[in-house]
């Protein structure tokens, strides 16, 4: 069975804690795409593990898989394993396996992606990690890939070739070229990838695999499916396709292969950085959701606009993922919040539209048209099972999935592991 799951809005839908759910019944989970500019948050008992390359079944007995699609910082790999091995969980090569055409992030791409956010005039929101710049030179076939990394031959080869080319490229940009062969940076690189070495895999010969064998995979997304590179919001977007195509892309599985794609959303809608958010909640509303939510990202810290749920965006997601079920998160967010509103279209150029408008610009010139639900006040963070719910919280559910007309399969009432429940 071959699953995969993305976030159907902006990102921070809750991916993470929902891959650590569903990882038991599956064998292999597998990032595709993105790299340390997202992170999913997994709470587990008093334990809380921030992840942001390593797959979140990692705490469970799946064999995780970084895939080829994936942008690789691998200081950023060395801390998350270190991290994990401080809580007593090895990432050995038997647990985690890295594909080796898997591009790398090197120092001079975080060098570039902060002088060019900071040259914008309007700025887009970047993470300055580097990601957008790995991504470049994958494309124009420039990339370092894992491969070279652990061989250090090559790598110090290939640093040669390329060197003239970036230390150019940042002296006109402002900064400084030296950054391209400083030895330390060289240095610990070249260490890195002795570490790493193990590790290297051939991600899709892994999965085609497995699924010859009937086991279960799960491919992960990162981000959400708005900030995809091609369909999301442009230009305020990420560098890599984040909808579920890009799953087979990525990890080199045919589509056919396909069984089930879920959807994680959340109960209402959340955005880091710039871009447009027709339901957004300025003042104490919005700063209420921010606080009760928990809404500030794994990676940066930095706070998320929040608003009502947004009809018209989730269509257009159903649409480029092709969803088979849902997973609604953070429900108990809503609660003591009445009336609960559900943007069910949008106002534009004086017509009702209920899909949005193809051009990010026309988007930021939606206003939603809401549809508003009674609130409830009791707490649900306790909650066991979707009859227990509150009758108004049990119907602002079944509304969603009459408006989606995908099935709303879990549910979740608070941040841990246990906090999940199946809605029968």
């Amino acid at each position: 069975m071959f699953t995969i799951i993305t976030g159907a809005q902006f990102g921070d839908e809750g991916k993470g804690k929902i891959v650590d759910l569903l990882a038991k019944d599956y064998d292999i989970v597998a990032r595709f795409q993105g790299g340390n500019n997202a992170g999913h948050t997994v709470r587990v008992g008093d334990e809380v593990y921030k992840l942001h390359l390593i797959p979140s079944g990692i705490l469970l007995d799946a064999r995780v898989l970084i895939g080829p699609g994936v942008v690789l910082n691998p200081e950023v790999l060395a801390e998350e394993i270190t991290m994990f091995e401080k809580h007593g969980i090895k990432v050995n090569a038997g647990k985690l396996g890295v594909d080796a055409k898997t591009s790398i992030i090197m120092p001079y791409h975080i060098e570039m992606d902060g002088l060019r956010e900071e040259s914008r005039e309007t700025k887009i929101g970047t993470t300055k990690r580097g990601i957008g710049y790995a991504y470049i030179d994958k494309v124009a076939r420039d990339e370092v890939r894992m491969a070279e990394l652990v061989d250090s031959e090559r790598f110090l080869s290939r640093l040669e070739e390329l060197a003239p080319q970036k230390e150019k490229e940042i002296a006109a940009m402002g900064g400084d070229p030296k950054i391209v062969r400083d030895p330390v940076l060289i240095e610990r690189y070249l260490e890195l990838g002795r570490q790493f070495a193990a590790y290297i895999t051939d991600v899709s010969r892994e999965i085609n695999k497995a699924l010859d064998e009937d086991k279960h995979v799960m491919a992960e997304a990162a981000q959400g499916t708005h900030l995809d590179v091609i369909h999301g919001t442009q230009k305020f977007v990420t560098s890599s396709s984040t909808i579920a195509g890009s799953a087979c892309t990525n990890l080199g599985v045919g589509p056919t292969r396909v069984d089930n794609v879920i959807a994680i959303v959340k109960a209402y809608i959340t955005r880091v950085g710039e871009g447009p958010l027709p339901t957004e909640l300025t003042g104490e509303l919005g700063e209420r959701l921010q606080k009760a939510g928990g809404e500030f990202g794994t990676t940066t810290g930095r706070s998320r606009r929040c608003g009502w749920f947004d009809l018209p965006l989730l269509k257009k997601a159903i649409a480029l993922n092709g969803y088979t079920e849902i997973s609604l998160t953070k429900l108990d967010v809503l609660t003591c919040l009445d009336p609960i509103r559900i943007c069910v279209c949008y106002s534009y150029k004086g017509k009702n539209v209920d899909y949005p408008p193809e051009l990010t610009e026309d988007l930021s010139e939606c206003t939603p048209v809401y549809e508003d639900l009674p609130g409830w006040e009791n707490d649900l963070t306790e909650i066991k099972a979707f009859e227990e719910l509150p009758e108004n919280a049990r119907n602002y559910v079944k509304r969603l999935e009459e408006l989606l007309k995908v099935p709303i399969n879990y549910i979740s009432v608070g941040p841990g592991r246990a906090q999940t429940f199946k809605k029968e």
